[in-house]
C-alpha cells in the first residue's frame, strides 16, 4: 500500500474515531460542571490551544462554521480559561479512548504508527494541529491511541482548509457539497445536516456544478497533502495502519453497542 491509497483508505476512521470524543458524555459533563453550551465547550476546549486570541482567530483556524457563530460560541464561553478548556478537553479525549477503545489489542501499536505520522509532520498552515501535538501526552494505552487519533484528525482538517481555499470554495458549499468516506463523528445522510449542525442559517441553496468541481478537486488535494504525512511510514506500515484503524472502528462500535 502507498502513502495516498493508505490516506484515502483511513481517512474515515480518522475523522470518526479522532472526532469522535467531541460528542461523548465525557465532554457533555465537562459542559455541565462548568456550565457551558456544547459549542461554547467545543470552541473553548479544541482551540484553548492557541491562546486567549479574538475569535477571529479561532475563525481562521476552524474555517467551517459562521463568524458569528464562532465570536458568540468563544466569547461565552471565556470564563473558563483557554488552557485550562484544552487540558479538559483533552482529558476527556483520554477517557473517551479508555470507555470506547478499551478493546482494542493493537491500541498501543496504533498509537506508534500514528506518532510517526503526527510526529513527521510540518506544521506549516496547521495551529490546531500544532497546538494539539504540543500537549502533553497520556504514558500509553487506549488513552494515548485516542489523543493522536485526534490530533492527526486535526492535521488533514488543516490540510483541508488549506485545500478549500486554494481551490476557491466556498465554506458552506464545500459543506453542502460534502464528500463520500471522508468520515464524520456523527454520520449525516444529507449534507444539509451538516450544515445545520455547523450552524449555517437555512435555507440552504442548491451546489453549482462548479461548485462541485471546486470541492470535489479540494478533496483530491487533501488526500495529496496528507499523502505526505502518511510517507514517513513504509509499505507494510500503511497496510498495518489501516487494519487497526479498522480494528478500531469495530472496538468503538462494539463499545458503543454494549454501554
Amino acid at each position: 500500500m502507498d502513502a495516498r491509497d493508505a490516506v484515502v483508505e483511513t481517512k474515515a476512521a480518522i475523522g470518526a474515531l479522532g472526532g469522535g470524543f467531541m460528542l461523548s458524555r465525557e465532554v457533555k459533563s465537562l459542559c455541565e460542571h462548568h456550565g457551558l453550551g456544547p459549542r461554547e465547550m467545543y470552541f473553548r476546549g479544541r482551540c484553548g490551544v492557541l491562546g486567549e486570541v479574538d475569535a477571529d482567530v479561532v475563525m481562521a483556524a476552524t474555517a467551517f462554521f459562521p463568524s458569528g457563530h464562532v465570536r458568540e460560541s468563544w466569547e461565552g464561553g471565556r470564563r473558563l480559561p483557554a488552557a485550562e478548556a484544552a487540558a479538559l478537553y483533552a482529558s476527556a479525549c483520554h477517557a473517551w479512548g479508555r470507555r470506547r477503545l478499551g478493546g482494542l489489542a493493537g491500541a498501543d501499536r496504533l498509537s506508534a504508527l500514528l506518532a510517526v505520522v503526527a510526529d513527521g509532520s510540518d506544521v506549516l498552515g496547521a495551529p490546531l494541529f500544532a497546538g494539539w501535538r504540543a500537549m502533553p501526552r497520556p504514558a500509553g494505552g487506549p488513552e494515548l491511541t485516542a489523543h493522536l487519533l485526534h490530533v492527526v484528525r486535526e492535521l488533514r482538517a488543516a490540510r483541508h482548509v488549506t485545500a478549500v481555499i486554494a481551490h476557491g470554495v466556498d465554506p458552506l458549499d464545500a459543506t453542502l457539497v460534502g464528500a463520500s468516506g471522508a468520515g464524520t463523528p456523527v454520520p449525516y445522510i444529507d449534507p444539509s445536516d451538516v450544515a445545520r449542525f455547523l450552524a449555517w442559517p437555512g435555507p440552504y441553496p442548491e451546489p453549482s456544478p462548479e461548485a462541485a468541481r471546486r470541492r470535489a478537486a479540494a478533496e483530491e488535494l487533501t488526500d495529496d497533502l496528507m499523502a505526505r504525512a502518511y510517507a514517513a511510514l513504509g509499505p507494510a506500515e500503511l497496510t498495518e495502519l489501516a487494519g487497526l484503524l479498522q480494528e478500531a472502528t469495530r472496538a468503538a462500535s462494539g463499545a458503543a453497542a454494549g454501554r
